[in-house]
């Protein structure tokens, strides 16, 4: 892939251009939805819209929003081709409740390749680099197919070794020497640590950078946050990259080397920031995250409300990028905690925890409390708690506490909890992810 060939892309247009880029695209999706999706059909007949009409990316803001509970309740409703023609199915994690089936045909697997391809040319990589992938492919997980599937398109070389085991990481690390790694930014401590405690000198490996999934690195502002600084301290000679993605988006917003957001890929989704009102909110303002998707032919969606809060970013970008990006995740709009009058999300609970070395392994749990306010719990379980006394209990939790109101200005209760109680708390047997955050409110 040469830069001038990359260049012409319409990111790299001006901004007037991608916006008339994506309401030609808009009117395509519309009449594809009113083609071939019983769900929308339904939705524009009961609503009396008229698809046709919608024409700029204004007119969205007169259409309903698709929930998360549309898609549990009516899943094969949303699908807009004759089932022999899917060839995946796809499965969410179920991060904002009970898990949704995707269905994919040969074109949106194209199209996922594609999209991760651009997503991986964004963060530098081209022919030639090695990517070590440390992500599953199985269990129904778009993800690690998308990213196998884009490293291909993007005419790189891959290592598909899968998640955890840090001895088999570094051994494929000394085998095959990657440039690039790939996985939940809190591993790579893991990662650091195994190679520290067997004599491995990390700064001297052929890892060169580090594309995050899952976990976010940076602060709204785009420095780094507590893990993304811990990491650059242990590893200074790798360049960190941000990623956020999802199954319902079928897109990647990528960061470039200049680490100031996550770009849109124009041509495979519209994405609108949504204040309390359901109204956008000014570009730089924080809200819901709001996608239309484009191109996608299994099960496309209109308006979906992702949970995601973040805010859009409309300034150029020095990478010559025009496109607008996003900033890193605040939360989950559902998940926003109320705690003594300060308003919380759970990342900024796990930003503290996870740059704790003594904390192994720890779970949030938010309640309510007789007088109908929030009340949050983290259940924990410290490196050498079984020796504990109660007056060494006591002390634990309480520079806990200090370090939460230093950094967050209230405090959660902490409860001590041995490690074998919490492991299959925070790793259930059919869950892709660590369960870091419980919601017992409203229940």
């Amino acid at each position: 892939m040469s830069e001038d060939i990359f260049k012409n892309d319409i990111e790299f247009r001006s901004a007037e251009e991608i916006e008339r880029f994506q309401e030609t695209k808009l009117q395509e999706a519309m009449a594809y939805l009113a083609a071939h999706s019983p769900y929308y059909q339904q939705m524009f007949r009961e609503q009396g819209i008229d698809p046709s009409s919608v024409l700029t990316l204004s007119d969205l803001q007169r259409l309903p929003m698709t929930e998360k509970a549309d898609l549990q309740r009516r899943n094969e409703d949303f699908l807009c081709v004759p089932k022999e023609k899917i060839v995946d199915y796809i499965t969410t994690s179920g991060t904002l409740g009970e898990p949704v089936t995707f269905a994919c045909t040969e074109k949106d697997l194209q199209r996922l390749a594609y999209n991760e391809k651009k997503s991986f040319a964004c963060a530098g990589l081209r022919p030639g680099n090695i990517l070590q992938l440390m992500t599953t492919l199985d269990k129904r997980f778009m993800a690690g197919l998308a990213y196998f599937l884009g490293i291909r398109e993007l005419g790189a070389s891959i290592i598909r070794v899968g998640n955890g085991i840090p001895e088999l990481q570094w051994d494929t690390i000394e085998r095959l020497k990657p440039d690039t790694i790939m996985c939940v930014p809190s591993f790579i401590l893991k990662l650091v640590a195994w190679a520290e405690a067997h004599g491995i000198d990390h700064h001297k490996c052929s890892v060169k950078r580090i594309i995050g999934i899952g976990e976010g690195l940076r602060n709204q502002d785009f420095s780094l946050n507590l893990l993304g600084r811990k990491i650059h301290e242990k590893w200074p000679e790798v360049q960190l990259f941000a990623t956020y993605s999802s199954t319902e988006m079928g897109a990647t917003f990528s960061e470039c080397p200049h680490g100031v957001g996550g770009h849109v890929h124009p041509e495979l989704i519209i994405v609108e920031i949504i204040g309390e009102d359901n109204r956008p909110v000014a570009d730089g303002e924080v809200g819901e995250v709001v996608v239309t998707t484009l191109g996608v032919e299994g099960m496309p969606l209109l308006r979906f409300r992702t949970g995601d809060v973040c805010a859009k970013v409309t300034a150029p970008c020095p990478c010559g990028r025009n496109s607008y990006r996003l900033t890193p995740l605040v939360g989950r709009k559902n998940n926003m905690i109320k705690l003594k009058g300060t308003t919380l999300y759970p990342p900024a609970i796990n930003d503290v925890l996870d740059n704790l070395d003594e904390v192994l392994l720890y779970c949030i749990v938010a309640g309510t409390t007789d007088a109908g306010t929030d009340d949050v719990t983290v259940r924990l379980a410290l490196s050498g708690m079984e020796g504990f006394s109660e007056e060494d209990k006591a002390r634990a939790v309480k520079a806990l506490k200090d370090r939460f109101r230093a950094k967050l200005r209230v405090a959660p209760n902490i409860e001590l909890v041995p490690a074998a109680e919490l492991q299959p708390v925070v790793f259930p047997a059919k869950s892709r992810k660590p369960v870091k955050f419980i919601d017992l409110r409203n229940k």
